[in-house]
């Protein structure tokens, strides 16, 4: 097995595994060869779709979450930790890594306790505003924890940013406006809204989404390209041509996110870290509705770092409905001077994740 520069560690949600590639991505960039950088998640997440097509090698370990309801599935937890754990110990032997990158949820766990133990040094990534769980378990004896918000409780932070994919670091949504919609069969003649809560979907928007579709049912100027999650799919509201009013698109899961930031002239999403890191980055406006259900509330916390700077509108679920959207959506296009100063103010909020200190600091860790 090849001696790995570095460990890349974490999955489960879109949310943890686009990071990790975009971190070994940025790798690749400065230098380093794909087969030098390892991933290791869980054999369970988005990770076993994503990272096989990549040239990453790569380890799918047997671990579950520790669910936070009272559940049967929680008797595994413990011994599949274990295993995990050893199973990771032996691959760290293996690879002998100079650093291990850790961008958080429980599959990061693992690998990062056996460096740890093995004494290699390791990075904790935390981009939302308040860690994690397992960020905080494994941030006091990290090398180094890199945020993306100033202010953190963390030990030895150091403010990177959030990893997020050269290709949308790149982006230039104004010049490729016109070849997105052309590859994702939108017309250059409506306003284009884009529906993305992360790669689970979002039961609450998508039915606030279907019933905007009913009202708008006769609307020629507007096109919805609506990204339900896999596991709606079945269930989702026909697709609609546009051929006699509006035009809508469902689809499960996207992979086309570059074309589709580039299409859209409002984006409709959850709050997760790695969403609000790729809004700004591109500097798409935004209706960002936060998962009530997410940890110490914590989406909001992220929402705001848009909200307050008008790069977003930030609209909580117990005040979504089919109405309210058609509301933000009306005012929104009758007002394109705003949309125009939200999306400049997203681009300018994310300066920081378009820097390169992520990946120079994994490099000083590492070197």
């Amino acid at each position: 097995m090849t001696r790995a520069f570095a460990v890349v560690t974490g999955g489960g949600t879109s949310g943890h595994v686009l990071p990790a590639l975009a971190i070994a991505d940025a790798l690749v960039a400065s230098g380093h060869d794909p087969g030098a950088i390892h991933y290791v998640g869980t054999q369970r997440g988005l990770e076993t779709r994503l990272v096989p097509v990549t040239d990453y090698p790569h380890t799918f370990l047997d671990v579950v979450g520790l669910q936070r309801r009272l559940t049967t599935r929680n008797l595994a937890f413990v011994p599949k930790l274990f295993g995990a754990v050893r199973a990771a110990k032996q691959l760290l032997r293996e690879l002998q890594p100079r650093v291990v990158v850790n961008v958080g949820g429980y599959g990061s766990f693992p690998a990062t306790w056996a460096a740890r133990r093995l004494k290699i040094p390791y990075i904790v990534v935390s981009y939302d505003r308040r860690p994690g769980l397992v960020s905080k378990l494994m941030a006091g004896r990290a090398a180094a924890c890199a945020v993306a918000f100033e202010g953190s409780t963390l030990p030895r932070a150091e403010l990177t940013g959030s990893p997020v994919r050269g290709e949308l670091i790149l982006l230039d949504r104004a010049a490729q406006r016109n070849a997105a919609r052309e590859a994702l069969g939108m017309p250059a003649d409506r306003f284009v809204v884009a529906v993305v809560c992360g790669s689970l979907g979002a039961a609450a928007v998508n039915e606030a989404i279907v019933g905007l579709v009913g009202d708008w049912s006769a609307r020629r100027d507007v096109a919805i390209h609506h990204v339900v999650g896999d596991r709606f799919l079945s269930d989702a509201a026909p697709t609609r041509d546009g051929a006699d009013g509006i035009l809508y698109h469902v689809i499960g899961y996207e992979d086309r996110m570059a074309q589709l930031y580039a299409a859209a002239d409002l984006m409709v999403t959850r709050a997760g870290a790695g969403t609000i890191a790729e809004l700004a980055t591109v500097g798409a406006p935004a209706i960002v509705v936060p998962w009530p259900g997410a940890a110490e509330n914590h989406q909001v916390g992220n929402a705001q770092v848009l909200s307050t700077r008008g790069a977003a509108v930030l609209l909580d679920q117990a005040d979504l409905s089919a109405q309210r959207l058609e509301a933000v959506i009306d005012e929104l296009i009758s007002r394109p001077a705003q949309l125009a100063a939200m999306a400049n103010a997203a681009y300018q909020a994310g300066a920081v994740h378009r820097s390169g200190k992520l990946v120079a600091l994994v490099e000083r860790v590492g070197a």
